[in-house]
This record gives structure tokens, sequence and C-alpha cells, in this order.
């Protein structure tokens, strides 16, 4: 089966309910999904998932665009102990829609890195335009994935010495993505994982479209082109990677 290791499922973007989604992801091959949050409101409804389907599970965490609330308001005990609750994320920096407050993204960032200390507990990295403050902070004490990943291989190299993974989303199909792809082509096949970003980035041939986690295999056929694999062992790959990454998901495989 397929993961898609990162799917904003609290979002209110499909033409039908939750159901229709699960349906059309089971009926690609996708077999797991992973629900992380990114506004501190979504965090309830993402628990709530994860804890009614059992190929479900859910990493809880605040975007920078956030910045200047207190995470530990939300990322609370009976949140990071939940064994639905698999990781910290999506957490990080985001300088290309604003940059005048990097003091308290990286504030928010610091926060949830430690409470991913405290809790044990691997990462969701975003990253834009922000890769040496990111790489800065990421000093290798904390475990993870650098989540949707585009930036160089410069970043990549540094990541993987301290332990990272790499996720590809669709955009390694786009047909601009050439950099990207030969980035990926460097990453070692055991550190990769694939995801959506659902509703984002949706893979050719659906680009354009409204993102849903069927759509992984796309990516997934993109990734096994660049790897030189078959399909069907490249699958074997990324679950293997994906328990890996997250331990705590091993229950459902």
């Amino acid at each position: 089966m397929f993961i898609d290791t990162h799917c904003h499922l609290t979002d209110n973007y499909v033409s039908g309910d939750l159901t229709d989604v699960i349906s059309r992801a089971t009926a690609a091959g996708v077999g797991m999904m992973i629900c992380p949050t990114a506004d501190p409101n979504d965090i309830p409804g993402a628990i709530h998932i994860a804890e009614t389907h059992q190929n479900i599970f859910a990493t809880i965490g605040i975007h920078p665009e956030y910045a200047g609330i207190d995470a530990t308001q939300f990322l609370t005990d009976d949140v990071l102990t939940n064994p639905r609750v698999i990781g910290i994320g999506e957490i990080g920096l985001d300088y290309h829609e604003r940059d005048d407050n990097r003091p308290d993204q990286i504030k928010l960032f610091e926060q949830q890195l430690m409470l991913a200390k405290k809790y044990n507990l691997p990462v969701a990295i975003h990253t834009r335009d922000a890769e040496s403050d990111t790489a800065a902070i990421l000093t290798g004490d904390v475990c993870g994935v650098m989540h949707c990943f585009t930036s160089s291989w410069d970043l990549a190299k540094l990541m993987l010495d301290r332990g990272f993974y790499f996720s590809a989303s669709g955009i390694l199909t786009f047909k601009n993505a050439g950099e990207i792809r030969e980035t990926f082509a460097k990453i070692p096949i055991d550190r990769i994982v694939i995801e959506t970003d659902s509703p984002y980035c949706a893979p050719v041939p659906y680009r354009g479209k409204t993102c849903e986690p069927a759509y992984v295999v796309e990516t997934a056929r993109v990734l096994a082109d660049v790897k030189g694999l078959q399909l069907q062992d490249l699958e074997t790959i990324l679950c293997e990677n994906t328990i890996k990454l997250y331990p705590k998901c091993h229950a459902v495989l």
C-alpha cells in the first residue's frame, strides 16, 4: 500500500465528505494517511479523524503563519500523549509570505521543537525561503521529515547528516521541477517518503485541481522513475521508511 504522509483532511476542500476521500484513496491503493495541522483550531478535528479511522493518524503542530501564539496552550499533554498522534507538525519557518516577524516565528518553532524532545516525537518541518535559519535551529537533537521538500541540495545534505527524511509531493511531477527531481535522485532511497499536501500541489495529471490523498500514487510513479525502481518495489520501501519515521503508526501494517 501507499501512505500519504501529509494530507490536510480537516480542510473543507473536497466534493463530498471525508468518507468519499477515503474511499477514493483506498481504491487508488493508498492504505494509510497522516493528517497534520497548521491552524491550532484544527487540532481537535484532526484528532477526531484519527481516532475514528483506523488507517489515519495525526501530527499536531502550528504553522509559522500563526507566530505570536503560545503553542503550549494547544499542544497539551493530553494531545501529545494521544496514541493516534504520531508526531509534531507541521512546524517551521516561512519567510516567503512574511519575514517581518522572524523572531516570533523562531520562538514558535523552537517552542514546538522543545515539546518534540520532551515527548520523543518526530517533527514535520515546513521551510520556505528560510534555509539558513532552519538549518541553524535544527541541529540534530530532534528527528523528523522535511515536508514537501523543494529546497536546495545543500540543505538536503545537511539534514541527511542530521538524520532527517525528505517528503516528495506532487511538485516533483511538475514540468519545471527538474532541479527538485535531481535532488531526489541524490537523496538515499531509505530517507524518502511521499505526500500530497492536500488540498495543495496536485500532481500531474491533476495539476490545477484540488488535491486529495488518492493522487499520491502519481507522485510515486514519477519518484520510481527518478530512482530507477519498479513501482511495486518503491511502494514497499516507502512503507518501511514511513514506519521508521513515525514508529507509532506501525499498528495498522
